[in-house]
């Protein structure tokens, strides 16, 4: 029995090789775009990537055949591995010397944000649990708060598709805009900076915004964006114990906090705590974006225009109204 339990693993492993190794290629491959263009985000070309194979109807058949295993698994558990070693990116010291004032303006930037967003999906008639993972794409940090989202709404990779769409087309359509807008607003290094981490969804396009305006607005920048990544677990977990009080079947399956969520958790715990060295840090980091580059392939993957077309415009004003309604918050909030 404990032989064939063994075999029936390594079947199922061995199945999910060939999808496994197509979402690696695909994270090459987006990795080389960003040298080439360095104002494109890696993870946003892999979404990109995910997305486009994904209507080619000889990679179609592929993917929903020979690749599916290995693309599920990219989706969900590659995922879940780049969020926990997102947490090794913050030190609360770091978050800390913000500022009171700041980190509470932050955190009603993203309750108001989330709270909005949600109630956009809501109006928009996004189907089952997708307006909660669309407020948290566009609250906290894009499609890896999509993820952390999915694990108590208990939501499948095509469900997450649509979300991860639309917060990485409107945190794409940042790096060109918001640049714009600074500029016309006359807005300081600084205040651009606050701006775009309070604002932007990922933390590669909140980079790619901000460097835009130097050095001064893009360290601000990043750790306006930590704290909001920070506020992940609290999200979540506040998400799960009402889907649990809720009752029925699916809340009471909810959990409150999942288990890679704690790990995240116990990240940030060791970054803020311990003297980690520089090496393990750069690695924790190079494998972070190797895995959630792997994960948003999958999910890109999962997106099918021909499905959409029947709520496209109205996903895509959605979109684009949780979009303004953030950076407007943001800019009347933190950024003055």
């Amino acid at each position: 029995m404990a032989h064939r339990g063994v075999t029936d693993r390594g079947a199922a492993l061995q199945a999910q090789l060939p999808g496994l190794a197509v979402a690696l290629a695909a994270v090459g491959v987006a990795l080389f775009v960003h040298l080439a263009i360095p104002a494109v985000p890696q993870l946003t070309v892999c979404v990109v990537l995910g997305v486009v194979a994904a209507q080619v109807p000889r990679t179609r058949r592929a993917l929903d055949g020979l690749l599916r295993p290995g693309i599920a698994t990219a989706a969900k558990r590659c995922m879940r591995l780049g969020v926990v070693l997102l947490g090794l990116q913050l030190v609360v010291g770091d978050l800390l010397r913000l500022g009171w004032l700041t980190i509470l303006a932050v955190i009603g930037v993203t309750v108001v944000a989330f709270a909005g967003t949600y109630l956009i999906g809501r109006i928009a008639r996004l189907p089952g649990r997708e307006p909660l993972l669309f407020a948290a794409g566009f609250a906290i940090c894009g499609a890896s708060a999509v993820g952390a989202m999915a694990a108590v709404t208990r939501s499948d990779p095509r469900e997450q598709s649509r979300p991860v769409a639309l917060v990485t087309l409107c945190g794409t359509l940042a790096i060109v805009v918001l640049p714009l807008l600074g500029t016309a607003f006359g807005m300081t290094p600084t205040e651009f900076g606050r701006w775009t981490g309070a604002s932007v969804h990922d933390v590669g396009q909140v980079v790619a915004t901000a460097q835009q305006a130097g050095g001064a607005a893009l360290a601000v920048a990043i750790v306006v964006k930590l704290l909001r990544v920070l506020l992940l677990a609290p999200l979540v977990a506040v998400t799960g114990l009402v889907l649990r009080l809720r009752g029925g079947a699916e809340g009471r399956r909810a959990p409150i906090v999942p288990l890679f969520v704690a790990g995240f958790i116990l990240a940030v715990a060791l970054r803020s705590l311990l003297p980690l060295p520089l090496g393990v840090l750069s690695a924790a980091q190079v494998l972070q974006t190797i895995l959630l580059g792997m994960a948003l392939f999958g999910l890109g993957a999962g997106i099918r225009f021909a499905e959409l077309a029947s709520t496209g415009v109205r996903t895509a004003v959605a979109g684009l109204a949780a979009w303004g309604l953030i950076g407007v918050v943001a800019y009347a909030v933190v950024a003055r």
